[in-house]
């Protein structure tokens, strides 16, 4: 295996002190951002114009009013890239957020974004912040490298607890490890990596099997794939996946460690070898979906300069009948012209050798409307989530607001698409040069809801916002079952009648009143007594 991480002088340099090693982080280069989005067709992220720029002093807030909250219903965002009293740092942009939880300790998070210390500067930084109270409050100490160029975040955990954040400088990738919850990290590891890279994805094996603990790491242009068994220190010399040069997907682990890899056109690359640390890694099968649209689409109303959705690839590790089954979701263009995007999803019922054909999670059947940003994870008890940005009450492209719909029965139907936020405009907030709010969402289920990371202008500005989307745990035990199931009928004081204060019932059909047909549509995905 070929080291190919370095740190200064070809030194992998290890600490867990996080400021020491901010004060030796590398410079960004004269030429940083020379390169030209022309030059190369594969490139969709815009490099920095130049050197990076101190953001102009502000007055600090009070924290009178405590974090900032936006308040939608029963679903609760809070603002993640806040000062130290938990209040908005004003004229920042943060876009492009990722997030982690502790594998060990579900109230440990941490999430990643593209941090703009200033609006009038395109130079980004890899920013981050945690929660040790289930996202209830955060704690943003600044960037990973302070004045070090950092873009296209992408987190990912490991079974003992540890958080990994990679990162991008377009001329080398950067991987940093956390095992405290976000406090400290190692010193940011260089990955040099020959020629130009954008846009990463990175997964970590949580199977259980000899590849528990792999990290896999692919990337659009050139070599696409690497590998680290050592938790990271050195990597594989990289190889070619047979998938689209432009990548723009994600990567997904089965249960038996099997490692999935699917494209913007719906590509799927399978490997059974990169789970033995011992074995050359190849990807043994192909194996193309159709999600009844285009995929990867760059540009348009919501978005302009950017992406408005990546493949999704997830995989069902429950123990139920659809353990092994590989699902894709993504924003996607149909045919016909009518109508610009919306949520197309496909499984997969044989381990992703062949695929179902393809549905639509939006309900709203209105012409003209962009479902963009869609974004899919599972649940480790079989339920599927997804989230997106939707138009279909604005009729106007960069007025959004934010969707969930769940399956509990292996995506053969979907719950009816529930809004989780009010209306933004996503033209807000552009730091100079940009015409974007990112590329992606991000999100990570457990058995009784979802833990999603996006940006959103409630502020009138870019910023990172986490947002709990939580089923009525009612003994709060983290799982959903028949004792949640008949607690829920004490929350009601009759059928159509209002809610006990305190309940945190979920609105399953979107009316505004949490009653019976909530209460029948909740049962749907207990995972048993």
């Amino acid at each position: 295996m070929k080291r190919v991480c370095v740190m200064l002088s070809l030194v992998c340099v290890l600490t867990t002190v996080l400021g020491a090693s901010h004060a030796a982080a590398q410079q960004p280069r004269d030429d940083e951002g020379s390169r030209s989005l022309s030059d190369d067709p594969m490139i969709h992220e815009t490099p920095a114009k130049g050197p990076y720029v101190p953001s102009p002093e502000r007055l600090p807030t009070t924290g009178a009013s405590g974090p900032s909250i936006v308040t939608f219903g029963p679903y609760v965002s809070v603002q993640v890239n806040v000062d130290e009293f938990g209040g908005n740092i004003p004229d920042d942009a943060a876009n492009e957020p990722t997030i982690a939880v502790s594998a060990t300790n579900p109230d440990k998070i941490v999430i990643g974004w593209r941090q703009f210390d200033t609006v009038e500067d395109d130079f980004r930084q890899s920013g981050y912040a945690y929660s040790h109270d289930g996202g209830l409050t955060w704690t943003f100490p600044g960037s990973l490298t302070p004045r070090v160029f950092g873009s296209d975040p992408v987190m990912s955990s490991d079974s003992t607890g540890g958080i990994y954040y990679a990162s991008i400088n377009f001329e080398e990738m950067r991987l940093a490890r956390s095992f405290d919850g976000g406090i400290t990290w190692d010193d940011p590891l260089i990955q040099i990596l020959d020629g130009f890279h954008d846009k990463e994805w990175m997964i970590i094996d949580r199977s259980g099997g000899i590849g528990d603990g792999h990290i896999y790491l692919a990337w659009s242009g050139g070599a696409q794939f690497t590998r680290s068994t050592d938790g990271g220190l050195t990597f594989m010399e990289p190889i070619g996946a047979p998938v689209s040069n432009q990548f723009w997907g994600t990567l997904a682990v089965g249960p038996d460690g099997e490692l999935y890899l699917a494209d913007r056109n719906f590509g799927v690359a399978i490997s059974l070898s990169a789970r033995d640390p011992n074995a050359t890694v190849e990807f043994e099968i192909t194996s193309p979906a159709d999600l009844g649209g285009n995929g990867g689409v760059f540009g348009g109303a919501p978005n302009p300069g950017g992406l408005l959705g990546q493949t999704w690839i997830t995989t069902d590790v429950s123990d139920g009948l659809s353990r092994g089954n590989v699902y894709l979701l993504s924003s996607v263009d149909p045919p016909g012209g009518s109508d610009p995007l919306n949520i197309g999803f496909a499984r997969s019922l044989y381990g992703g050798l062949t695929w179902e054909p393809s549905t639509i999670v939006n309900d709203d059947f209105v012409l003209g409307a962009w479902q963009w940003f869609g974004t899919m994870s599972v649940a480790p008890n079989g339920r599927i989530d997804a989230v997106w940005n939707d138009t279909r009450n604005t009729g106007i492209g960069n007025l959004s607001e934010l969707y969930y719909a769940y399956s509990p029965d292996a995506g053969s139907t979907w719950s009816t698409n529930v809004r989780v936020g009010p209306i933004f405009d996503s033209h807000l907030g552009w730091a100079i040069t940009q015409q974007k709010i990112g590329d992606y969402y991000h999100m990570v289920s457990d058995d009784t809801g979802a833990n999603l990371a996006y940006a959103a202008t409630y502020n009138d500005e870019q910023d990172v916002y986490f947002l709990r989307i939580g089923f009525p745990d009612i003994d709060t035990d983290r799982d959903i079952d028949l004792r949640d199931f008949a607690g829920f009928q004490n929350c009601f004081s009759g059928e159509g009648g209002g809610v006990s204060e305190g309940c945190g019932l979920f609105d399953v059909d979107r009316d505004s009143d949490v009653d019976w047909t909530d209460y029948m549509g909740l049962s749907n995905v207990l995972v048993g007594p």
